[in-house]
């Protein structure tokens, strides 16, 4: 077990010398070796993380450290590191080692954090379960016959087996809150712009965000001030000042929380449904204004996700051809053949289908039935949270409607592998921040959570009722 229970005990402990940071770095690279079976880590930067150890403790001792000095941190694997491979948990990227560093992974880097490994995810992060990997499944640290959660399985899980101190994950449709809630971590999706996306491999642009998981809602706050911020090189970051998270997390302001009806019907467990209605009751107890609202176009979510994120996909992933870089299928007589055996080949069965889905919503004939309708319906979806919003500060609901699922459990049916994403998906089309919470285990001992969402940019409100349910609530 760890000796301290979040960052900012850590760093006393080793300014005061009770603490040795080498010998944490040691501890957590041999967990990692201890845990391999779980399948967390793509790759270990083991002699790396050894050597910036050692410096960075003499830099607090010294007190020129910055603000994550110590801290350490694993990547999943479809952020780039230079020099270090970024293969997305492909075959197509077999091999590839990254020529620049992505700007969130270097915002960390500048302020002394220790980067330990790349984690494993679905492949190209499509996927709810982490079982689309060219890595193989990662496997949750509560059960090991059951999935992590997707996409960022991997980052989930290396921080609820005590493998690093945080990580780094990606969020398109709730592929940071969902593993979150299924390995019993805190795992934070900022607001669509919050955080550059330079170095992040696209899956849907316009979806796609980079966000944190921790065990305590302190830590989240901290690393999610390092990372956000303008960025030069991501035209679509914001330049909004950021606020200073980890400075002030105390609830000193009346916030009203939302329930819409519509997360709380079929389909739910009702172990999930019986913990979220236990926390609702605590906080009225606490003088929490709960207020029933109603997001209407909810049930539309899924499909109007799936087919703006697939036509996405398939445009993005063109790149892909064998021909520029990556993996690249055995010569055949002619490009055409080259290009369509090294996608055969290079990529797995989901991305596959996803981007065949893609590549027929945005199909002459179709474009106008599928893709532009599910963008009007996507305007609608947010004109619901602004709407929401006018009445209350923060919306609670399930994360997911049931714990994690057995491995193998779902891949024979792929719409009831995307319903695992019906809670998170929202939060990604109106472009707004989301955190999961770790509220509890079921009969089974395995981790249940609740998802809070806040307006756009409003990411102080989501992490100070966070901090207030952790600190008073749980």
């Amino acid at each position: 077990m760890l000796p301290y229970k979040n960052y900012s005990e850590k760093r006393l402990q080793i300014k005061e010398g009770k603490l040795s940071l080498v010998e944490n770095v040691k501890f957590f690279l041999s967990e990692i070796e201890k845990k391999k079976n779980l399948n967390a880590f793509n790759f270990v930067f083991s002699d790396d993380a050894l050597i910036d150890a050692k410096r960075i403790e003499e830099k607090i001792k010294t007190g020129e450290h910055g603000k994550l000095a110590g801290l350490v941190i694993a990547v999943k694997d479809v952020l780039s590191i230079k020099d270090k491979p970024t293969t997305c948990s492909s075959k197509i990227l077999k091999d590839f080692n990254s020529i620049y560093t992505a700007t969130a992974v270097q915002r960390l880097i500048d302020e002394d954090a220790i980067i330990i490994g790349k984690t494993n995810c679905d492949e190209f992060a499509m996927g709810s379960s982490n079982e689309n990997s060219a890595f193989g499944n990662v496997l949750n640290p509560t059960d090991i016959t059951r999935v992590p959660g997707g996409s960022s399985g991997g980052s989930a899980a290396a921080v609820a087996a005590q493998l690093c101190d945080v990580s780094l994950g990606t969020d398109t449709g709730g592929s940071i809150r969902q593993p979150a809630s299924f390995c019993g971590v805190y795992g934070l999706k900022p607001t669509y712009g919050r955080i550059s996306r330079f170095g992040l491999t696209a899956f849907a642009s316009s979806f796609d965000t980079i966000g944190p998981f921790a065990t305590n809602v302190e830590d989240v706050a901290l690393v999610l001030e390092i990372l956000s911020g303008k960025d030069e090189l991501d035209s679509t970051s914001t330049d909004k000042v950021v606020p200073k998270f980890s400075k002030n997390l105390t609830l000193d302001k009346k916030i009203r929380i939302g329930i819409a009806k519509e997360y709380f019907g079929k389909g739910i467990s009702p172990e999930v449904k019986d913990s979220i209605d236990s926390i609702i009751e605590k906080l009225k107890e606490n003088n929490i204004e709960i207020v029933k609202i109603s997001l209407p176009h909810t049930e539309y979510t899924i499909a109007t996700y799936y087919i703006l994120t697939t036509a996405e996909a398939s445009s993005n992933l063109a790149r892909y051809d064998g021909a520029r870089y990556g993996y690249r299928a055995a010569q055949d007589s002619n490009l055409p053949d080259m290009y369509k055996q090294s996608r055969s080949e290079g990529f797995g069965k989901e991305v596959k289908r996803r981007i065949m889905l893609g590549t027929y919503v945005l199909s002459a004939g179709y474009y106008d039935a599928y893709y532009r309708k599910a963008q009007k319906v996507r305007r609608l979806i947010k004109d619901d949270f602004d709407n929401a919003f006018k009445n209350v500060e923060v919306i609670l609901t399930p994360t997911s409607p049931f714990t994690a699922f057995k491995i193998g459990e779902k891949t024979s049916d792929p719409i009831e592998m995307y319903l695992s994403d019906i809670f998170t998906t929202s939060a990604n089309l109106a472009g707004i921040p989301g955190i999961n919470i770790p509220t509890g285990k079921n009969s089974e001992g395995l981790p249940i959570g609740m998802q809070l969402l806040a307006n756009q940019f409003n990411e102080m409100d989501l992490l100070k009722m966070s901090y207030f349910i952790e600190n008073k609530i749980l």
